[in-house]
C-alpha cells in the first residue's frame, strides 16, 4: 500500500490521509511527489487520475481524494472507529468533515500554505484582514465550541476519541499557528477553541509530520 503525496511543508490534502492511515496502524510506503514544473505536472497526472495529490495505490487499485481515502480506511480498518460509534456523533463529524473538505474558501485563499514552512512550525509577523475571512474563523471557532461541548468531554478532540474529524482539522491548525490568528477575536473568548488548536499541534502523528518535513527541506 502507497500513500502518494506532495511536499509536507504545504500539502494540507495530502497530510490528511497521512494522519488517517497512521491511525490505523497500518503498514503503508509514503512517496512525495512535487508539481511545481511542467515536467512533474505531467508525471502527476500520470498518476493520478485527477492530476492531484494524494493518491492511495492499493490491491491494484487507485484511490485519490482525501475523502474518499479517509473513507476506504475507515471501511477496512473498522478497530481503529475513524467515525465516532454513536450514530448522532457520527453523523456530525461526516458533516464537519465535509464542511471542511468543501468550505471555508477566504481560509484557504488568504491564508494559503506555501513553501515557508507552515506546517514545520514557522509563523508569519502578520495576521490577513478580510470580513470573508473573519466569517470563515467564526464559522470554525462555532463549529469547534459546539462538538467540543456536546462530545469531546473525555478528550481533547472534537468527538470524543479522535476521528477523521480532526484529521481533516488539523491543517487549519497549522493555518492558526502559522498567521498568528488570535481565535479570541472571533469568538472564542474562554479559550475552547484555542485549546482544540493546541491539541492537533500536539498530536503525535502530526509532530511526526513537521520532523519529515523539516528533514525533507534541509
Amino acid at each position: 500500500m502507497e500513500l502518494i503525496i506532495g511536499p509536507r511543508l504545504y500539502s494540507t490534502w495530502s497530510l490528511r490521509p497521512w494522519l488517517v492511515l497512521k491511525r490505523t496502524g497500518a503498514a503503508f510506503t509514503t512517496r512525495e511527489v512535487s508539481y511545481r514544473t511542467e515536467a512533474q505536472k505531467a508525471e502527476l497526472r500520470r498518476l493520478s487520475p485527477s492530476g492531484f495529490v494524494p493518491l492511495l495505490k492499493v490491491d491494484g487499485e487507485t484511490i485519490w481524494d482525501t475523502l474518499s481515502i479517509s473513507e476506504w480506511a475507515a471501511e477496512h480498518y473498522p478497530e481503529a472507529q475513524l467515525w465516532p460509534v454513536d450514530a448522532t456523533a457520527r453523523a456530525l463529524a461526516r458533516s464537519a468533515t465535509a464542511e471542511m473538505h468543501s468550505g471555508f474558501m477566504a481560509l484557504r485563499d488568504l491564508c494559503g500554505m506555501g513553501p515557508d514552512h507552515p506546517m514545520a512550525g514557522a509563523a508569519r509577523a502578520e495576521t490577513p484582514s478580510d470580513p470573508a475571512l473573519d466569517r470563515d474563523l467564526a464559522r470554525l471557532v462555532e463549529l469547534w465550541r459546539q462538538m467540543r461541548s456536546r462530545f469531546g468531554a473525555d478528550g481533547p478532540w472534537l468527538f470524543g476519541d479522535w476521528s477523521i474529524a480532526d484529521a481533516f482539522f488539523t491543517p487549519v491548525a497549522a493555518r492558526v499557528r502559522h498567521y498568528q490568528i488570535d481565535l479570541s477575536g472571533h469568538g472564542d473568548a474562554d479559550g475552547v477553541a484555542r485549546a482544540y488548536v493546541e491539541a492537533l499541534l500536539a498530536q503525535p502523528d502530526f509532530e511526526e509530520w513537521q520532523r519529515l518535513a523539516l528533514a525533507n527541506a534541509a
